[in-house]
């Protein structure tokens, strides 16, 4: 009998590339509020540009390694910009790149949660609608109930992480949420910590 790893992964992905960015302060935010029993990682989107002549044999060793770290993660912690209205061209580039091998991808079936973020106060929500309408064409199982959106975020960090305590515990919430879409191993009860 193989026993259940006594954390759930998760693998965060901030769809900004920016050294200042206000997705990636988010995840780690979340990273110490988080109880033991879970474990998030943050991936990074530097990816080349999607290209279907380079997916198969040829297919780039970032790539290779986006998707195994995707294949390992019992859930997907999407946080997210909202650029023009919509997703950031380096987050679709990603979901472009995890959704392949057609029929295989890494991603179908996985839950994920997606957070949006804005200095505006609106909190990036077509962001969040059309990463989700992305994540249910790639068939993973996005995360329902109430939507994360982060407003007003440039004032909710310090030293670049999320600060902000409702805006945490709302987040951490849906990471509730998510866990109970994960593999039966992670389906206990994870408490989360107090903030104080």
């Amino acid at each position: 009998m193989i026993a259940a790893r006594s954390q759930a992964r998760l693998l965060g992905l901030p769809g900004s590339l920016r050294r200042g960015s206000y997705s990636l302060a988010v995840l780690r935010g979340l990273q110490p509020a988080l109880s033991s029993a879970v474990d998030l990682q943050i991936g990074d989107l530097r990816l080349p540009l999607y290209d279907q002549d380079e997916d198969g044999p040829s297919t780039p060793q970032t790539v290779q390694a986006f998707r195994q770290a995707v294949a390992e993660s019992d859930g997907i912690v999407i946080a997210t910009p909202e650029y023009n209205h919509g997703i950031p061209g380096v987050l679709k580039n990603a979901l472009d790149w995890a959704s392949r091998p057609l029929g295989r991808s890494a991603l179908t079936g996985k839950a994920v949660l997606v957070i949006s973020v804005s200095p505006a106060f609106t909190g990036g929500v077509r962001a969040q609608a059309q990463a989700n309408e992305t994540l249910l064409a790639i068939q993973s199982r996005p995360v329902l109930g109430p939507q994360v959106v982060i407003g007003n975020v440039a004032d909710k960090i310090r030293d670049g992480r999320l600060t902000d305590e409702p805006s945490l515990h709302f987040a951490l919430s849906a990471i509730d949420r998510l866990i109970a879409l994960c593999p039966a191993g992670h389906q206990a009860e994870y408490a989360q910590p107090s903030l104080n």
